[in-house]
């Protein structure tokens, strides 16, 4: 070989080294574990879907839904504005069906009714679906809701209007649940 072919083909050599060490620079890190991370067998098992729906029917079950909604196109024409939904209970029907025993409260609205809503799930998190259903009282809805760690939020819908909601769930205490009770205030209790 003379030292023109070797020029050129350590010229090739160079460039193909290059562009190979830009594509690979431009693919993604394979994920490695941690050093501290647990082997398989060390972590908690997934909870199943049995565990998860009793979990759903306790968080729910004499709770309330204290948050807000909003309404599309009017987030800056007003603050979200107060809802409230009291849920004596829960209980799963058949299939993704669940009974919600409710009181809805919401602008000057406030009814007590039966909802057999479905409930679907996104890996651990329930998400009540409902199209076009109609609330008593209160006229047809869409809405899906989910709830993590005792939050809700959500999208929903009636006719030509809809928007959004989102806030807390709240236990509500029983008069008749022990401990629960108010105990009546001593003397120096009243002075406060």
């Amino acid at each position: 070989m003379n030292a023109r072919s070797w020029s050129i083909k350590l010229i090739v050599a160079v460039v193909l080294a290059t562009l190979t060490r830009g594509i690979v620079a431009d693919e993604p890190a394979v994920a490695t574990p941690a050093a501290d991370s647990k082997p398989e067998a060390d972590k908690p098992a997934e909870p199943t879907r049995e565990e998860l729906e009793k979990q759903f029917t306790e968080m729910l079950t004499g709770a309330q839904l204290v948050g807000v909604f909003t309404t599309t196109g009017q987030e800056s024409e007003k603050a979200p504005l107060p809802d409230k939904y009291t849920i004596d209970r829960v209980k799963k029907l058949k299939n993704d069906f669940w009974l919600f025993e409710a009181r809805i409260q919401y602008n000057n609205n406030d009814v007590k009714v039966p909802l057999p809503l479905e409930v679907k799930w996104a890996g651990d998190t329930p998400v009540i679906t409902l199209t076009k259903i109609l609330v008593p009282g209160l006229g047809t809805f869409t809405a899906r809701v989910l709830f993590y760690n005792n939050e809700y939020a959500g999208t929903w819908s009636a006719g030509d209007h809809g928007g959004h909601m989102y806030g807390k769930v709240v236990k509500v205490p029983s008069a008749d649940a022990p401990g629960e009770t108010s105990a009546p205030e001593s003397d120096d209790e009243k002075k406060k």
